[in-house]
């Protein structure tokens, strides 16, 4: 067995103190259980791997991509396994945590300023367009995240895993969206299981553009590019929740205290939207979504850092 072999297959447990009464059941799957610490693992797989099988990425090429950082350090794990070179465009609007893990696993990056710290549509707009120009160069491979249809399929075994350990018994999935290729994949795997099944994204309250909101900059790494995504398909969402950062900060917190379970900002606000819908489907309803990655990469950030 090698280390990629070991993406996926991640645990799904059920939350017990931050879920009010009267409730639906709300149950997360603990993707910062992947090698990285994060569901991105099962992307950056999906998109090496095609492109392999397909021909555009050839051996001995540099594969190039911009990142907040969960997806880079995805993608250097696969490229470190795999032998390819990496760029990553990232910016010190993401933790430095998720930097220092890029360039563990070998990556040279490329950093991008922001304004404030903040995550922005210019910021993004930005790095995209140094990562273009990078690409440019012979002999390599541009990711292109945002418009990469096969990320989409990297979490279809995601949207399976849900349904077999729910054993069908699901109503709800809720998820935050950046590139959207997460919520996309997995709603695909289960509305063919379950037409009526209910799939609910989530965004920033600060940046809720999905609603037709104005773009805006906050604090909830990895989700809110400003802008609709290219993946965005509206025909498998019945709902978009926007989750403030704060509000997205505060969960996070209490799910490390009150249910032991570490998590990152998206995953907070994910718990956010999930309980709101949980009231509304009440008792004996069941709701999944994703505790998107370890809290381990957000320590220095806002989110856990100690006064």
């Amino acid at each position: 067995m090698n280390i990629l072999e070991s993406i996926g297959h991640t645990s799904m447990v059920r939350l017990r103190r931050v879920v009010p009464p009267g409730c639906a059941e709300i149950f997360v799957k603990l993707e910062w259980e992947n090698p990285t610490g994060s569901m991105k693992d099962r992307m950056a797989l999906a998109v090496i791997s095609r492109a392999e099988e397909d021909g555009r990425l050839k051996p001995g090429d540099t594969i190039v991509e911009y990142t907040g950082g969960s997806t880079g350090a995805a993608l250097a794990l696969v490229c470190a396994a795999r032998g390819y070179p990496l760029r990553i465009v990232t910016s010190d609007a993401f933790s430095q945590e998720k930097r220092d893990h890029m360039a563990a696993l070998g990556a040279e990056l490329t950093l991008v300023p922001s304004e404030g710290g903040l995550a922005t549509r210019k910021l993004f707009l930005d790095m995209i367009e140094v990562a273009r120009t990078l690409s440019q160069q012979p002999h390599t491979y541009w990711i292109d995240q945002l418009t990469n249809r096969d990320s989409i399929t990297g979490y279809y075994p995601l949207g399976e895993e849900i349904w077999s350990e729910a054993k069908g018994e699901i109503d709800a999935f809720v998820q935050s969206a950046g590139t959207a290729a997460s919520s996309r994949g997995v709603a695909t795997v289960l509305k063919r299981h379950k037409p009526g099944i209910r799939i609910v994204v989530v965004e920033p309250a600060e940046s809720s553009v999905l609603l037709g909101g104005p773009p805006g900059a906050h604090r909830i790494e990895g989700i809110g590019i400003g802008r609709t995504p290219p993946l965005w398909e509206s025909a498998l969402v019945d709902e978009v929740l926007p989750v403030s950062t704060l509000d997205a900060e505060e969960m996070a917190r209490r799910l490390a205290k009150e249910e032991a379970l570490f998590a990152g900002t998206s995953s907070g606000a994910n718990v956010v939207a999930a309980i709101r819908v949980a009231g509304r489907l009440g008792p004996g309803a069941r709701i999944v979504t994703l505790m998107v990655d370890s809290g381990l990469k957000y320590l220095s950030t806002e989110v856990f850092r100690r006064s």
